[in-house]
């Protein structure tokens, strides 16, 4: 699994918009990525330096339309945090 497998998309919300200012930047990853592969993902593909990645495995909302039930997806996001004196990732620093 390349690095590119690993991270799927940023998440673009008005929390994950406030930790851009302390460096701190949240994604959908892969579900089956460890910390460890988060860290080096991000590190590959934007250049930086992480300080610290917090995953969380996020549960599917559960739908309904009429009488039936149903389950959103499941994923899995990660929060990565990077270093004081890395660089910022620009493509985050552009919609702010």
């Amino acid at each position: 699994m390349n690095a590119y497998d690993i991270i799927l998309k940023p998440v673009l919300t008005e929390k994950s918009y406030d930790g851009v200012a302390i460096k701190r930047y949240t994604f959908i990853v892969h579900p089956d990525a460890n910390k460890t592969q988060v860290k080096q993902a991000v590190e590959e593909i934007f250049k930086v330096q992480v300080e610290k990645v917090n995953i969380l495995n996020q549960l599917g909302k559960i739908k309904r339309q009429g009488r039936t039930k149903g389950r959103r997806a499941s994923y899995k996001k990660a929060y990565v945090q990077l270093k004081p004196k890395s660089k910022s990732i620009e493509f985050f620093d552009s919609l702010s």
